[in-house]
């Protein structure tokens, strides 16, 4: 059960993001820059990052003021919340100092083994936290449509995943993908790690009706396509989600960013941000 403290004023909510120097970190900073309710309070990056030491804004001409640093607590210093779309080891050191220092945080990485996802649970005992493979509100309105069809569709379909995502994603299938498996697999009271199928070649013999299939493709620059196929004798359903722009992401995350304010500790979802649980 979350802690809920007293609201706070109408300050505006002071944001560090890590992976500043990175596509995804400059769309959210763009993003807040022109909120009009979030600011920036700091950047992260890797030490090795080029961006070490410019100003987190000097890819849109502009000065905030605000250097980008691989210190963490110089990054999170003065902070409300933290958005890391980072790799999991460097959101996990990220979560830790956020434990530590009491500063919220939205995060978007994927990627995490099941021990990591128990240490970052441990973490939102001390401080609220909004968790999530797809942070767009498009991809989560998806999820909720595959809970309602799955539930429908119970029986006499069979259910494959496909998702397609730009050449540089280091992870398969993707979170997202993953999740739409949960979901789908929680719905029909299955348990994904036993009905998943993640490769498929050879003599496989006949699907398994009680299966849910998993294909990822990798290429170019797409942003990220998920489809869910229900294919059933005479018919098929597809729930399909395509993302041309990482903007979807950034606004979503900073929903996620207003939900947090006035609340302590708790691990939420964009299900509770968007009021559909």
């Amino acid at each position: 059960m979350a802690n809920l403290a007293p609201e706070s004023s109408n300050a505006p909510i002071r944001v560090a993001v890590a992976g500043a120097s990175g596509r995804m970190g400059r769309m959210l900073i763009e993003a807040i820059r022109d909120s009009g309710d979030c600011v920036l309070m700091g950047a992260l990056d890797v030490p090795a990052s080029l961006g070490i030491g410019s100003d987190a804004t000097a890819f849109l001409g502009l000065a905030s003021g605000v250097p980008i640093t691989a210190d963490i607590d110089q990054g999170l210093a003065g902070a409300d919340v933290l958005i890391d779309f980072t790799r999991p080891e460097g959101t996990l050191a990220h979560l830790a100092a956020c434990a530590r220092l009491g500063v919220s945080a939205v995060v978007g990485t994927t990627g995490f083994t099941e021990a990591q996802k128990a240490e970052i649970a441990a973490h939102a005992q001390r401080i609220a936290m909004v968790m999530a493979p797809n942070m767009s509100v498009g991809v989560n309105v998806t999820l909720k449509l595959l809970d309602m069809a799955a539930r429908a569709l119970a029986t006499g379909y069979d259910i494959e995943i496909i998702e397609a995502h730009h050449r540089h994603k280091v992870d398969a299938p993707s979170g997202t993908a993953l999740k739409m498996g949960e979901v789908i697999a929680h719905a029909l009271g299955r348990d994904l790690k036993e009905c998943a199928v993640y490769a498929r070649e050879g003599v496989t013999g006949e699907r398994d009706p009680s299966s849910i299939g998993f294909a990822s493709v990798r290429g170019g620059d797409i942003v990220g396509d998920h489809t869910v196929l229900f294919a059933g004798t005479g018919e098929r359903i597809e729930i399909t989600h395509k993302s041309a722009s990482r903007t979807t992401y950034a606004q979503g995350s900073l929903r996620a960013v207003r939900f947090l304010r006035g609340r302590t500790a708790g691990m939420f979802d964009m299900f509770d941000v968007l009021g559909l649980n």
